[in-house]
């Protein structure tokens, strides 16, 4: 008789509930396009005539317990490179330089606590499609917010503007349309002082490669800071970054984050 009290009241008791398996989730959201999804060891396949990843992953972005990325379907997994292969799916994706920015931030402060990296960054975009009400912008929005309910917003990391090269007016105007962009996406997140580390344009298409270098240099914007892309090693195709190049770049946006 008494076992089947015991069992009757189990069967009516409420489930327990599990905390969530980390620690409040240090949120790095990762936007732009190629060279901020990876390009890294992406070579052209002269037999199957198609872009390939070499597969090669150096060691500041091996995978790491305490770095995690957002899958599309907005599920928290072990990060590994290429971080944005579910996101950029249209494209080959390699190394990028998130993975090497987690990896260093974590040396230089073993107490940083778990990164979430929240991979948003879509090759061969233009400022214009990342601006309010466009696909893209909300998109990063969602996934931010969503993110945001397993931790605090750290920074984003911005690498865009090599398609804005191409066309005079997209880099007169690329100033102000950036500026937008970041206003925008403070208010949308509820976060006025999101920090923002932008690479200013290490490459481009087109012939307005400076103009728009320099609306990144000079955004003059609070939070906001940006580090310089030019000379760092660029793949056969003259555009993309190389994998030990998103390296060093990770490394520089982890130094400059580390400074805020």
């Amino acid at each position: 008789m008494l076992s089947f009290i015991l069992l009757a009241l189990l069967a009516h008791a409420s489930p327990i509930q599990c905390k969530h398996p980390h620690p409040k989730i240090n949120i790095i959201i990762l936007a732009g396009q190629s060279n901020m999804a990876g390009r890294g060891g992406v070579f052209n396949d002269t037999i199957t005539e198609t872009l390939t990843w070499d597969g090669i992953v150096p060691p500041e972005c091996q995978p790491n317990p305490s770095i995690l990325r957002l899958t599309a379907n907005l599920t928290w997994v072990e990060a590994h490179e290429p971080l944005h292969a579910d996101i950029d799916y249209n494209k080959t994706n390699g190394v990028g330089p998130g993975m090497p920015f987690a990896s260093t931030v974590l040396n230089k402060d073993p107490n940083f606590g778990v990164i979430g990296l929240v991979p948003c960054a879509i090759g061969g975009t233009n400022i214009s499609q990342w601006q309010k009400g466009e696909f893209l912008y909300e998109q990063l929005v969602k996934r931010s917010q969503f993110a945001m309910q397993s931790g605090v917003y750290r920074a984003m990391l911005w690498y865009q503007g090599e398609s804005d090269t191409e066309n005079q007016q997209d880099a007169e105007l690329y100033k102000d349309n950036l500026k937008r962009f970041f206003n925008d996406l403070r208010f949308d997140l509820k976060t006025p002082k999101l920090p923002i580390i932008q690479v200013a344009l290490a490459s481009g298409p087109g012939a307005y490669i400076e103009e728009v270098r320099e609306a990144q240099l000079k955004t003059d914007m609070p939070y906001v800071k940006c580090v310089d892309g030019k000379g760092l090693p660029l793949g056969p195709d003259g555009l993309h970054l190389t994998t030990p190049a998103q390296v060093t770049l990770g490394r520089m946006l982890a130094h400059a984050f580390l400074g805020y």
